[in-house]
């Protein structure tokens, strides 16, 4: 399958023709399933992910124009019959995965047997991520938590870091995690937003140099666009790759 992993979705022209591009066909020709889960960990993810769905969120992702449009909910697919869901995955055009916690969604992929699916899917077939939802589609990432995250399988690893914001340092866990392996490298999102002090470029640096792999820093305006291996950056605003 093809990848559109953003930042903040589909944010600009200039991603959108890349979507565009990837699906082959017009949006308003196109089917998609997009996958909430990532938000529930936070305080309100239920509004969030409605808003979302609807139309209503920051992110573009659902408000498209879709051909038609579902909600793959991968928390309850672990107890439904895979012949009620993986059908609708194998014929949609595009996944759309959401923002949120990267473990909490990369945990889900492989509960639900997702992680499993989504590289037999056929080549036409478009992931698109924001934020948590491009991290997890990742072999190995980190994210920042203030207390060690919970509802995750398996063993993390775990480390302190200091990052430099204008209020002073910020103390976080930076942990380790194993996403759904698509691609080869990690990605940052929000780079340089002033909301996301911890992406900036000093912490970003600091952020890249604990992850194995090349690292795209990608902001707002910024996506990374993946087809057959070969990797493509497109954008309106300003990324980074930072390398091992």
């Amino acid at each position: 399958m093809k990848l559109l992993l953003t930042s903040a979705g589909i944010h600009n022209p200039t991603i959108q023709d890349a979507l565009v591009e990837l699906l082959g066909k017009p949006i308003a020709e196109s089917t998609a399933l997009v996958i909430p889960t990532a938000i529930y960990p936070f305080r309100g993810g239920q509004f969030a992910s409605y808003r979302m769905i609807t139309g209503n969120g920051p992110s573009h992702l659902a408000d498209l124009g879709w051909k038609s449009l579902g909600v793959l909910e991968l928390s309850v697919l672990p107890s439904i019959e895979e012949d009620a869901w993986m059908p609708t995955v194998r014929e949609a055009d595009a996944l759309l995965f959401w923002g949120g916690d990267p473990l909490f969604l990369a945990n889900w992929m492989r509960r639900s047997g997702l992680a499993d699916l989504l590289p037999t899917l056929r080549p036409e077939a478009v992931y698109v991520g924001v934020s948590a939802g491009s991290i997890a589609a990742t072999s190995t990432f980190v994210e920042t938590y203030t207390e060690q995250p919970r509802g995750t399988d398996g063993p993390l690893k775990s480390e302190d870091i200091v990052f430099t914001t204008p209020e002073g340092d910020l103390h976080r866990l930076l942990v380790t995690g194993e996403g759904a392996g698509l691609v080869d490298f990690a990605v940052i999102p929000h780079f340089e937003h002033p909301d996301h002090t911890d992406a900036s470029l000093a912490n970003a640096e600091k952020w890249a140099a604990h992850i194995p792999a090349p690292t795209y820093a990608i902001d707002d305006d910024s996506a990374i666009k993946v087809v057959d291996g070969t990797v493509e950056v497109v954008s309106e605003g300003q990324w980074k790759l930072f390398t091992p």
